[in-house]
């Protein structure tokens, strides 16, 4: 009779978990502060394809961890599986801390690619055994809102451990602490998870889909708007650094700028997409983030960019849920392998990156990321025209 009641003190705990969710998107401002701090001494030439290893190490935990995760699942439980990533995000935040050099930043955020790998795949799940029913939809909306905060709100905390506490990388254990909290919140938070039925989806599994061309086209496009996303938030610290000759701090606003109209325009998205069809809007939003990366490859005016980082930010805030909502739509029977297959598909968010980096160090500027965001772009603008509607 109450299957559809929301138990708000049983759903917080999972939706602040959302929050940690967003520390992975802190590798933007991370990657532009160890680019200025550290990599001078290592290779002045080779500054961007170094300084970009740090999204790299990250996601590329994506594609070696999302499978095991679901495997060890279904052993230990959704809320076990949750703790674990936790505690693995703690130990990551306090090693720049311990040594803060180009070694231990990569190693940091490799492992905070494996907690958060563990996080994506377990959190959802274990929300749907706290909300059920009618309220699913708006409260997994409700969870993306929340992460889009923190990846938003991270500029501004080292701003703040930058001018208050004098070092930026006090952003490390203030986010140890958030976690800390959110660990203990959901480990006294009593959630009854449903038994594990029917056949985990194995490597095999996952790698045979891809034989459908309608799945591996939208697996690629995973690939490629996850490499948009990281690639922007990347470089756009960088960018504002080399054009505007704003310092490392100052530059941080432009993945905030970014960041802030990602997340209104998954807000606003939740009513267009109950209006028009998705794959119309793909085209539009799509059409308009292409437009805005060919602006932003001849744009110097401070203003000028930080309007283009509004604009990208905005139209492929919902780019990722349409391309993931069309695959499950196009093969419902195969719903649990897609599933699996595009969450590991975010490692686009190591590949795009460090291509990026190659780039920039042979051009000699950042119009050369630019450029490789623009391609990834240009794939999803192809995807959009590929699309047939499916009828739900």
């Amino acid at each position: 009779m109450n299957n559809n009641k929301i138990s708000i003190s049983k759903i917080l705990p999972v939706l602040f978990g959302f929050f940690v969710m967003g520390f992975c998107d802190v590798v933007g401002i991370t990657s532009a502060h160890v680019k200025e701090d550290l990599l001078g001494a290592y290779s002045p030439a080779f500054q961007d394809t170094l300084s970009n290893l740090i999204p790299v190490a990250l996601f590329s935990m994506f594609l070696i961890f999302s499978i095991p995760t679901g495997l060890i699942m279904n052993r230990i439980g959704r809320k076990k599986t949750v703790l674990i990533s936790n505690a693995i995000t703690i130990v990551a935040m306090f090693i720049p801390l311990i040594d803060y050099n180009f070694i231990t930043c990569l190693f940091a955020f490799a492992l905070l690619g494996i907690a958060n790998t563990i996080l994506q795949v377990s959190l959802n799940p274990l929300l749907t055994n706290v909300v059920k029913g009618g309220n699913l939809a708006s409260s997994l909306t409700a969870g993306q809102f929340v992460k889009a905060i923190s990846s938003f709100s991270a500029p501004f905390i080292a701003a703040f451990a930058a001018t208050q506490l004098d070092n930026w990388q006090y952003i490390f254990p203030i986010y140890a602490v958030i976690t800390l909290l959110s660990t203990i919140w959901l480990m006294f938070t009593p959630i009854e998870e449903e038994a594990v039925e029917g056949k985990a989806s194995s490597f095999g599994d996952i790698i045979g889909i891809l034989k459908d061309k309608t799945i591996f086209l939208m697996f690629l496009g995973i690939l490629f708007v996850v490499g948009v996303d990281v690639g922007v938030n990347t470089a756009s610290a960088k960018i504002l650094m080399e054009r505007c000759g704003l310092s490392s701090i100052d530059a941080g606003y432009g993945p905030s700028v970014y960041f802030a109209f990602r997340t209104l325009g998954a807000f606003l998205g939740a009513f267009f997409l109950a209006r028009y069809s998705s794959y119309k809007f793909f085209k539009l939003n799509i059409i308009g983030a292409v437009l805005a990366l060919i602006a932003l490859i001849f744009v110097g005016d401070k203003m000028a960019v930080f309007t283009i980082y509004a604009v990208i930010g905005f139209t492929i805030a919902n780019i990722f849920p349409i391309i993931f909502g069309y695959a499950i739509q196009s093969r419902p029977d195969k719903a649990n392998e897609i599933s699996g297959l595009m969450i590991t598909g975010v490692f686009g968010g190591a590949i795009i990156p460090f291509i990026m980096g190659l780039m920039s160090d042979t051009l000699g500027s950042q119009v050369g990321a630019v450029i490789v965001i623009l391609i990834s772009a240009t794939y999803l603008l192809y995807l959009s025209f590929s699309m047939k509607e499916i009828k739900a």
